[in-house]
């Protein structure tokens, strides 16, 4: 951390922290800082050039060094710690409310004491464009299912799973080893080993549709590898083409259900998104089902297939219903 972006938040950090260790060991200061002493060295020299209009003795902030130790004998001002911002404040909150309310994942213990006091730190703080509320529970039926699911995990069970494959707009079931639980930007997966396609799979807790916890016990294959999940847990692949979705506001679930590389807020509570797809009838089949709540942008080709669907669709229903009537 040595650039000048990240130089001056430390700059400016270092003062309260030295402050209130007075004495502290520079190594120690270099570990919490996680630079390395060479360099906490300069930042402090750095500072000493530092402070109030005058810039005379008195108005710089003054360092006393002792031996490998070093406190603050003048501050100019920087006794108050940098504080998180209400939009800071509110984000964080919320994905710890969710972690807290995922038992098994985290210890909820140090999650709850870790709230507590950023709440106690934040005081009445809001900023008016955050809302924090309990949007991000999970529904009954998933909660549930975490239950079941974290039963198989800890007791070593295989499960017999009936899941909901998005990509392909179908149903399937599979028995699988489970390997762990986990929360990726705020959605929970099950890892496991899937006996079906012979891999290792993450499966979406809120699009199990069934579930049982067999007897036989869990062996994934020693080639069960768990996923690198730094990227995300489905980065999007360049090779596959892009659509872009206008989607009504009854239709932005869309968004947080289906992966998108970008979103982009319209009037009237739109929304624009981006998202590749590898299945362009999956793509036409989600359009459709929508009922008229998503505008194909792009590609054209697409928009014109999801029209001649619907052409097609309706023309039917006219159909039928005359030889009904007739």
């Amino acid at each position: 951390m040595s650039g000048s972006s990240e130089r001056l938040p430390r700059l400016l950090a270092l003062v309260p922290y030295l402050l209130a260790r007075p004495g502290i060991r520079i190594d120690e200061v270099a570990r919490d800082f996680d630079v390395t002493p060479k360099q906490l060295r300069k930042d402090l020299e750095l500072l000493w050039m530092c402070g109030l209009p005058g810039y005379g003795p008195g108005d710089l902030i003054d360092l006393s060094f002792d031996g490998d130790t070093v406190s603050v004998i003048y501050d100019a001002g920087m006794r108050r710690p940098l504080r998180l911002t209400g939009a800071e404040a509110s984000a964080l909150l919320i994905a710890l409310r969710t972690l807290a309310e995922t038992p098994g994942v985290v210890d909820t213990d140090a999650v709850r004491r870790a709230i507590a006091k950023i709440e106690a730190a934040s005081g009445d703080v809001r900023p008016a464009d955050v809302v924090v509320g309990h949007g991000m529970r999970e529904a009954e039926s998933t909660v549930e299912t975490r239950g079941r699911v974290q039963e198989a995990v800890r007791q070593r069970r295989a499960l017999w799973l009936r899941y909901y494959t998005a990509s392909k707009d179908e149903l399937s079931e599979r028995t699988v080893d489970p390997m762990r639980l986990l929360i990726v930007q705020g959605i929970s997966y099950l890892e496991a080993w899937c006996r079906k396609a012979e891999a290792v799979r993450l499966f979406r807790l809120d699009r199990i549709d069934a579930l049982t916890v067999l007897d036989e016990r869990a062996a994934p294959p020693e080639t069960a590898i768990p996923k690198d999940l730094s990227k995300g847990v489905f980065p999007q692949r360049a090779e596959y083409p892009a659509a872009e979705l206008v989607l009504e506001p009854d239709a932005r679930w869309v968004a947080e259900y289906y992966p998108c590389e970008e979103l982009a807020e319209l009037e009237g509570g739109r929304l624009r998104v981006r998202m590749r797809y590898g299945d362009e009838s999956w793509l036409i089949r989600l359009v459709l089902r929508l009922g008229g709540e998503a505008t194909v942008e792009r590609p054209r080709h697409v928009a014109q297939a999801v029209r001649q669907r619907a052409a097609e669709a309706l023309a039917r229903t006219r159909h039928l219903a005359a030889t009904l009537a007739g």
